[in-house]
């Protein structure tokens, strides 16, 4: 499954994935990842990896192909009839991450939210954003009758706060803190998130829209 093969590049892959997910990008330098990495060479990283920017991508690489691998198995399982059910194949597979023990990635895809580090999911390989947008546009054709670009901003905004409150999540477990049982969470999350997408637009909403000229939007691309 990942693209990583050795067994030095992968732990200053997860060792990477960990401290930029609790410092941040610009907070650690890749010395520091080859020394978490229990690397004594302090050009090892460099060497595998080249620069901070293709570990980033290398993360990427490492863990979308298996989420967005079980997505597609779900939708297959399960067929996608109604916005719940596709909203599902969406979340169980980031709910089922949070639990991975060595895992940091949605803590990691947080973080470069949270400090606005958008630019980096540009390193998201194409096929892989082209699979999410593909999913947010079938999501879209579930609320017709919400109106652009209030729908791509509704969905957006949803999907990111998946990945947040999955990073909550694998946070807790990384912390040892209590959590909701899986199954209960998970289903308390999608209630949280279909209430979110499908609620009906306020004549509030729709005025301030009128009066107003938004820019397009674009599909968030980092899950």
């Amino acid at each position: 499954m990942p693209v990583v093969t050795t067994s030095s590049k992968k732990q200053i892959l997860l060792a990477a994935e960990r401290l930029f997910a609790v410092h941040g990008i610009e907070g650690i330098s890749l010395r520091q990842i080859g020394a978490a990495a229990g690397n004594g060479n302090n050009s090892a990283v460099q060497y595998h990896f080249g620069s901070k920017d293709r570990l980033i991508q290398a993360i990427f690489e490492y863990r979308l192909p298996w989420l967005h691998q079980r997505r597609l198995d779900l939708m297959a399982e399960r067929g996608t009839s109604d916005l719940r059910g596709l909203v599902e194949c969406q979340v169980r597979p980031l709910m089922e991450h949070s639990e991975v023990a060595d895992s940091y990635y949605l803590t990691f895809v947080a973080m470069l939210k949270q400090y606005g580090r958008r630019d980096i999911f540009a390193c998201i390989p194409e096929p892989m954003r082209t699979s999410s947008r593909e999913f947010q546009e079938q999501l879209a054709l579930y609320l017709p009758y919400i109106a652009e670009p209030l729908r791509t901003n509704r969905i957006a905004q949803a999907m990111s706060l998946v990945v947040e409150a999955t990073a909550e999540r694998q946070r807790a477990h990384a912390a040892e803190q209590p959590v909701l049982p899986f199954e209960v969470h998970l289903m308390d999350l999608l209630d949280a998130i279909i209430g979110f997408m499908a609620a009906t637009v306020s004549t509030q909403t729709l005025d301030a829209l009128a009066h107003t000229t938004p820019a397009p939007l674009s599909w968030a691309s980092f899950i």
